[in-house]
């Protein structure tokens, strides 16, 4: 008997695919030999039906049976062989995973970052009503202006996405940028201070490994964004907390603690803060940069919810013109997370430095999606979306904070403007953000949010819950538990 035959004997010799179904003929050809691999009919070294044999059974054209193969060979479940046809893989054993990791074990005794940020990106954690989630809901943005940006640009491409591109970035965008920033007061030019970055994250990564060495001391404000006391901590920083108030901080304490302490950086997020969504107002900002000058410290710019701001915000850079602040920037929250397109701009001798660490850290940052982000701002297209985003973003947050306070929570100062509202909740809130996750909540306590992780009653909710009206009652319930138990 021919080793083919005996080999795909286990296969059924009639399997037909049903046509007009839901599943494309490919995708079931495609199941039905990765359900004959995992049942062991087809073993580990066995040869698959030769194309031609396949197509003839099944009556399927041979580019159907050869797409199927080719989906089993990108799953590891199959392996061509050059002359001999498409035979079983031979699957390494699974190595076991120790019990210590299994996420069924006992909750830690504190809530930390990680915590966090395992709520807003498992898609398999039993959140039903993610109140602290750090992106507006998809249904806010605009998917529709994004995909036909990138069906324009693909359309238009040559062999420009073939190459690495420029280690600053595309060279339109950065035109584009630095006229944007022109217009709102920043002297920043395309060539000289500005460079493109994977989002703000990647430019904050930069930012600290050029600058911030082990046993720097690097000042933030308190509370700040969870995000970047992780990533100071993984560089043996001091890390020093400067109380954050509704017009910025607290001057006198940034005066003392960078007397004391002799910061490297100081990282603020001066307009539409996060968690407060307070924004620096101008008296604030001119001391900053004075206290700046006297303690000689640099000056790291968050400016990943400014563009929530209605007009335009008092910047740094623009009272500095980028000689002590560098500025980061992008479009994460407001057009699509996934494009992953930031900005960086600072004084040319940093962006010199700042684009060689960017090339050893990962070459260029990818041409496609900056064309695209580039697309969108010279036509027009983002400057009319972000109105309408920024008009149901207020919208939803006066009507966030209404709930709230209907809920028994106080507000100390009303947010300016932006996506979260941080508010009093009278009790401990990690002991409120345990019980909602228990009720498939997941909120974000204050201790998060404080360098030290110290206890706080205050809580962070993204404002796109003003449209969960089933959250309020859970939260009053959830309020009501948190207090019993203070009380006993």
């Amino acid at each position: 008997m021919p080793v083919e035959h005996a080999r795909s004997s286990a296969l059924p010799p009639r399997w037909q695919p049903v046509r007009g179904g839901d599943r494309t003929l490919v995708a079931q050809l495609e199941d039905e030999l990765s359900a004959r691999i995992a049942d062991h009919a087809l073993r580990p070294g066995s040869r698959l039906p030769s194309v031609r044999r396949m197509a003839e059974s099944a009556g399927l054209s041979r580019f159907t049976v050869v797409e199927a193969y080719e989906r089993l060979v990108a799953r590891g479940l199959v392996e061509p062989r050059h002359g001999s046809g498409y035979f079983v893989r031979r699957r390494a054993a699974t190595p076991p995973i120790a019990d210590a990791v299994s996420p069924a074990g006992a909750p830690s005794s504190r809530l930390d970052v990680a915590w966090l940020l395992r709520g807003m990106f498992d898609d398999g954690a039993p959140v039903e009503i993610p109140a602290a989630a750090g992106l507006l809901p998809a249904g806010w943005l605009d998917a529709d202006i994004v995909n036909a940006a990138i069906r324009a640009v693909g359309r238009r491409a040559g062999a420009e996405f073939l190459d690495y591109g420029h280690p600053r970035g595309h060279a339109p965008l950065r035109v584009q940028l630095a006229s944007i920033l022109q217009s709102q007061g920043i002297a920043a030019h395309p060539d000289h201070h500005l460079m493109t970055t994977a989002g703000v994250t990647q430019g904050l990564d930069l930012i600290l490994r050029l600058l911030v060495q082990p046993g720097d001391t690097v000042l933030v404000e308190d509370p700040g964004w969870f995000l970047i006391f992780g990533r100071l901590a993984t560089y043996g920083t001091r890390i020093v907390g400067v109380p954050r108030g509704p017009d910025g901080p607290d001057l006198e304490a940034l005066d003392r603690l960078a007397a004391t302490h002799r910061p490297r950086l100081f990282l603020i997020n001066s307009a539409v803060h996060n968690p407060t969504g307070h924004t620096l107002a101008a008296a604030a900002a001119h001391d900053v940069l004075r206290l700046a000058d006297r303690h000689d410290f640099l000056i790291v710019e968050d400016d990943t919810y400014a563009d929530f701001h209605p007009g335009v915000p008092i910047r740094l850079a623009t009272l500095d013109r980028l000689r002590r602040v560098i500025l980061v920037g992008g479009y994460a929250k407001t057009l699509a997370a996934g494009l992953r397109v930031g900005m960086l701009a600072a004084r040319p001798d940093l962006i010199a430095r700042l684009t060689d660490l960017k090339l050893l850290a990962g070459l260029t940052t990818p041409r496609l999606g900056e064309s695209v982000v580039h697309r969108l701002l010279h036509e027009g297209h983002y400057t009319r979306h972000l109105t309408r985003v920024r008009q149901r973003v207020d919208q939803a947050r006066h009507r966030c904070i209404e709930a709230l306070t209907g809920c028994g929570l106080m507000l100390p100062h009303l947010p300016y403007a932006g996506m979260f509202v941080w508010a009093d909740c009278g009790r401990d809130s990690e002991t409120v953000a345990r019980l909602a996750a228990d009720h498939g909540v997941l909120l974000a306590p204050g201790s998060l949010f404080s360098p030290l992780q110290a206890p706080s009653t205050m809580l962070r909710f993204t404002v796109s819950v003003a449209d969960q009206p089933k959250l309020w009652p859970v939260l009053r319930t959830i309020l009501a538990e948190a207090g019993a138990r203070a009380a006993g």
